[in-house]
């Protein structure tokens, strides 16, 4: 089967998808056939920490779409990442059934512990495994298209539009920290038991995960990179570049961003909602403005506007701050924002924009 013209021209997204390919391939083979005590051998930590980072990409990717290429610098897609975590957390809280530790078939052990003592209406669909993932869209989806009508029909844009965002994260942070919400205060959600009827922590099951989410990457790319490349696309770009123009010029200006970025928020959700598994918790903390701004940061190293920079830059900064938060703590947060100030300065185009300069002077 031949290849559409517009993937045979991304040399760099065939590069990525083979590696991907590899992964998933090459992880389950390391880790389920290759002895404990082999030097190849990879270990469950190692699959979940590889699986969290291809979440985090496509949570990137879904960042590079709305500012890479319409020049929407949301700092809120954290908001989105969480909310997609919360909706499969309660899906996999449900599955815990008289295995908590109060034993209550119905009600999550934190329900218990504040004497809940009916489930919440909005909690009773998430039974349903079909009903979650619906729902891991719907929600991030929905809350994306409800802010983009109003801020994009506002032509609420820059900088202010950055700080709104930023705002509506932090806001939901603080609401969900209350208790009377019903999603596990502080704690959040966690000591989740299985998924579909498979234990959380067997290996079979991580790796599952892991190939789940290796697809949920592949994909997203696949159909960002298809947007980008066809009419919408350059639609995206005009108003990037000039949106006073492009909105002369007969489009919807307002339309098309609501579009795009309820699609980013969604992705967004999709990448959350893979996460929570791996991890095995999902808090109030995941909406931490912080976490849109290092978000944002993987984007800016990689090189934004090429969807697979930011896929490189998630990755490349995620093992950074893996090793020094294991080796030096107390200096990631001052070694994020210098790496964020170099970038800006001597690699504004990120590091593809330097690999593309250097084949250019070899070529």
């Amino acid at each position: 089967m031949l290849l559409p013209r517009w993937l045979l021209s991304d040399r760099a997204g065939l590069v990525l998808l083979a590696v991907l390919v590899i992964l998933g391939v090459g992880v389950p083979v390391l880790n389920l056939l290759v002895p404990a005590d082999h030097p190849l051998h990879l270990s469950a930590y190692t699959v979940t920490v590889l699986g969290k980072y291809l979440c985090y990409a496509l949570l990137a990717v879904a960042i590079d779409l709305v500012w890479g290429y319409m020049g929407i610098l949301s700092l809120g897609h954290a908001a989105f990442f969480a909310l997609g975590g919360y909706c499969f957390g309660m899906y996999l809280m449900r599955q815990i059934g008289t295995r908590g530790v109060y034993g209550d078939p119905n009600l999550p052990d934190f329900m218990v512990f504040l004497n809940w003592t009916e489930l919440p209406w909005y909690w009773s669909g998430f039974g349903h495994f079909g009903f979650a993932l619906l729902m891991v869209m719907v929600v991030p989806g929905l809350l994306a298209f409800v802010f983009g009508w109003f801020a994009f029909r506002s032509r609420v844009s820059g900088v202010y539009l950055s700080i709104i965002t930023q705002a509506l994260t932090y806001a939901l942070m603080l609401a969900f920290f209350r208790n009377e919400m019903g999603f596990g205060g502080n704690n959040g959600l966690t000591d989740f038991k299985e998924i579909l009827g498979y234990p959380l922590h067997a290996d079979e099951t991580r790796i599952v995960l892991f190939i789940l989410s290796a697809l949920a990457l592949a994909g997203g790319y696949l159909l960002c990179r298809w947007l980008v490349s066809t009419r919408l696309g350059r639609v995206l770009v005009a108003i990037r570049d000039s949106e006073d123009r492009a909105r002369f010029l007969g489009y919807r200006v307002e339309r098309v961003k609501t579009l795009v970025f309820t699609l980013s928020a969604v992705l967004a959700g999709i990448a959350g909602a893979l996460y929570v598994p791996q991890v095995g918790i999902i808090n109030p903390g995941e909406f931490a403005p912080l976490n849109s701004i290092e978000a944002v940061i993987w984007v800016a190293v990689g090189g934004r506007g090429t969807l697979v920079g930011a896929v490189a830059g998630a990755v490349l900064v995620n093992y950074a701050k893996t090793w020094l938060t294991g080796a030096l703590p107390e200096i990631w947060l001052f070694a994020l924002g210098g790496l964020f100030v170099a970038v800006t300065l001597l690699l504004p185009q990120g590091l593809i924009g330097l690999l593309r300069r250097r084949r250019e002077v070899t070529s």
